[in-house]
């Protein structure tokens, strides 16, 4: 992440030979500046050469998600499954949208769909807390030993009762995962590499997804109770591949200079940086003291509380929403995709067809994002504009309901959900888990995401709740009229991130930090210079928002009260 002047050897160890924390407060000023125009003058392709142990474990970790998005989309689609139907569900006779004989009650669905989510929350809430004392690697083993416990209950599972304790307590850990991964990847890699890796957790969610359609569809056709037994036990696989994997993984570099073990930060930084590449871990390390002293200075705390201090509660504000608005956009209506096709008409076999393809097209979706919006437009254009247009999208499935009863009309209805997908994955599906990874301040960004993503799970509980009253012919039964409800908030979202989203883009995490001490606009964050930022300003910042009953350490060294 920086590189040495081949000119003049010595440059590094001028400004970072450094073997104490006393000499690190001195020189992290300097550092983290050389390395914030190192990281921006680095492309993409030399950011990925120097990186490849970082990326590799940032993979490892992420790919705990794929578990989540594997759930989620089993008990969304289980709802249209003729043997999970006849298992748990009551008979209402056969008709052109029961075609099994049996539904899920909507009561039941509400509380089968949403007990994950539920789980995810406090074990979201929980992971805030525990992961500051034990660091994220220890904190992913513990769940996944557990989730591996909790799998028991919903593979065994007799009646509706028991499967929702179990799926209750498979969100625990669930929680754990989505709220890590992201603040992992934002903390071991560059600025170029930033954006890329904090939505690959978006990626492993679909591939979850992906991975559980493509099950689905191959055992649609299974008349017993292994029709539905075999994909929850295809979950155990995930814990015996990761837990030794992520064992292995080097310890976040941000959270041991949290815990002041600055010799075992350095040694991870070793471990994630190449040893071919020009960098200097040493440097690296001190821009991360650095940033946690102007925190530090800028009285940034680490208990939830402190989320909504000061600067910090516009922080807390962006995350909540950008993670919310990946369900009131439309997610909970299209995402349960297969169950909307079945009551527009479409046969089982038809709607877990579309239903894999819709998943390909996110995967595919993703991808474009990555080769051909993220590394040219900024964040904040990308999320508005996806947002604006998947807002029309709900809007045409909502009128175009006026004619289902025409077949031609209900693939028109099908082939919109699979273009708001697309849409979707092109901006807030990648975006949702991206930005709140990089707006939380280092000190408070788990709990920054937890909070992002709890927001997340709420909307989801209360959205699943209306969607499965909407969506059931037993309930409201007004299948594409759905598109009205969710294409309003996506409205509502579009105009709150016109005027509140920032531009994270290009941006190290002190220049953030720094912009939103100065309560910077966000249409502004973009075009706001800070490489002129003189040491008096940052002290004058500092100053403002300081502590005054604690004890004040310099951001640019040595106390110099």
């Amino acid at each position: 992440m920086s590189f040495k002047d081949p000119e003049n050897p010595q440059h590094v160890e001028k400004h970072i030979d450094i073997t104490t924390e006393k000499e690190y407060h001195g020189h992290n000023n300097a550092a983290a500046r050389e390395l914030a125009i190192d990281e921006k003058a680095m492309t993409t392709m030399q950011a990925v050469r120097a990186n490849p142990a970082a990326i590799c474990w940032s993979l490892v970790i992420s790919t705990c998600v794929i578990m989540e998005g594997f759930d989620t989309a089993l008990l969304g689609n289980f709802w249209a499954y003729p043997s999970f139907q006849r298992k748990f569900g009551d008979f209402v006779g056969v008709t052109s949208t029961t075609k099994s004989g049996y539904q899920i009650p909507a009561s039941w669905q509400t509380g089968l769909g949403q007990a994950s989510g539920v789980g995810a929350f406090f074990g979201a809430i929980f992971n805030g807390w525990i992961v500051n004392r034990f660091g994220p690697r220890m904190v992913l083993i513990g769940s996944l030993c557990s989730l591996s416990a909790f799998l028991f209950i919903t593979f065994f599972a007799p009646d509706r009762p028991t499967l929702l304790v179990g799926q209750l307590l498979c969100g625990l850990p669930w929680g754990v995962f989505a709220t890590t991964a992201p603040a992992y990847a934002s903390e071991v890699l560059p600025l170029q590499l930033r954006g890329y890796m904090t939505s690959y957790t978006n990626m492993c969610w679909i591939i979850g997804q992906l991975i559980a359609g493509g099950v689905l569809r191959g055992l649609v056709s299974r008349e017993d109770s292994w029709g539905y037994r075999i994909p929850f036990a295809l979950q155990w696989f995930w814990p015996i591949v990761l837990v030794p994997a992520v064992y292995m993984a080097p310890e976040s570099p941000w959270f041991l200079v949290r815990r002041d073990r600055l010799v075992e930060a350095e040694n991870s930084i070793r471990r994630l940086q190449s040893s071919s590449s020009r960098q200097d871990p040493k440097k690296t390390l001190a821009a991360i003291v650095y940033t946690n002293n102007l925190e530090q200075q800028l009285s940034v705390g680490t208990t939830y509380w402190d989320c909504f201090k000061g600067f910090e509660l516009r922080r807390t504000e962006i995350a909540c929403m950008v993670f919310a608005g990946q369900l009131v956009c439309g997610s909970v209506f299209a995402y349960a995709s297969t169950y909307f096709f079945e009551q527009v008409g479409l046969n089982a076999k038809q709607a877990y067809s579309l239903g894999v393809s819709a998943n390909g097209l996110a995967l595919f979706a993703c991808l474009c994002n990555w080769l051909f919006l993220m590394p040219y437009v900024g964040r904040r254009t990308i999320y508005i504009w996806g947002m604006g247009a998947m807002t029309i999208e709900l809007f045409l499935i909502g009128i175009l309901n006026v004619w289902t009863d025409k077949p031609s009309v209900a693939w028109a209805q099908a082939i919109l959900t699979m273009v708001w997908t697309v849409t979707f994955q092109l901006s807030a599906g990648q975006l949702g888990w991206a930005l709140p990874a990089e707006i939380g301040s280092s000190r408070l960004r788990t709990k920054t995401i937890v909070l992002g993503r709890n927001s997340y799970y709420i909307c989801a509980v209360v959205g699943g709740t209306l969607q499965n009253y909407m969506m059931n012919p037993t309930a409201w039964n007004i299948k594409g009229y759905t598109g009205f409800f969710w294409g309003g908030f996506a409205l509502i979202t579009f105009i709150w991130a016109y005027f509140r989203l920032p531009e994270t883009k290009g941006r190290t995490f002190h220049e953030l930090d720094i912009l939103f001490a100065q309560k910077t606009p966000a249409r502004k964050f973009a075009s706001t210079d800070l490489d002129n930022l003189s040491e008096n300003a940052v002290d004058d910042l500092t100053e403002k928002y300081a502590d005054t009953g604690s004890r004040r350490v310099s951001v640019f060294g040595p106390n110099r009260a």
